[in-house]
């Protein structure tokens, strides 16, 4: 299985087109918010399961602010990050993904791309594919797969110019 991890879009949709174009055809998309009304616009791109939530650029969306879904194995609980201070740091946003069971948590808002994998959580941030805030800012996803036997990877790509 091939999952699609990104966020902080913001409406600028040339980057999430060009991923598409260069993943090919994945089996489920995640967006962490700040899509800003390109919603329909990607559900209609793929032909997959999606999973986005509202970011706080997100003001007259539908979208909810959290979602908790399984992936095979694994139970996700997904939300942008704002309501939990993430631009200080995760640690509070992590204690809610475990009180809640999740074993992946997965969120935006900061622009910048982690990967962590500590004991029983692994916390994603796919960073930004408009607005890059990391050191060489250039766009940047996750892609999630998981095999037969249910081993996770996941991989941080960036989209070069």
């Amino acid at each position: 299985m091939k999952v699609l991890i990104v966020s902080d879009t913001h409406r600028y949709d040339k980057n999430f087109i060009r991923v598409l174009e260069e993943e090919g055809p994945v089996d489920m998309l995640i967006h962490c918010g700040d899509i800003e009304g390109s919603e329909e616009y990607y559900e209609q791109l793929v032909d997959c399961p999606v999973h986005m939530v509202a970011g706080n650029n997100d003001l007259f969306s539908d979208l909810p602010d959290e979602d908790i879904f399984m992936i095979g194995p694994h139970k996700v609980f997904l939300t942008h990050g704002h309501h939990y201070y993430v631009s200080l740091e995760n640690r509070i946003l992590v204690e809610e993904a475990q009180s809640r069971g999740a074993d992946i948590v997965m969120y935006g808002h900061i622009h910048r791309p982690i990967i962590d994998i500590r004991g029983d959580i692994t916390v994603i941030n796919p960073g930004s594919l408009t607005y890059p805030r990391q050191e060489g800012r250039l766009p940047s996803y996750v892609i999630m797969e998981i095999d037969k036997s249910g081993r996770t990877d996941y991989r941080l790509k960036f989209l070069e110019d």
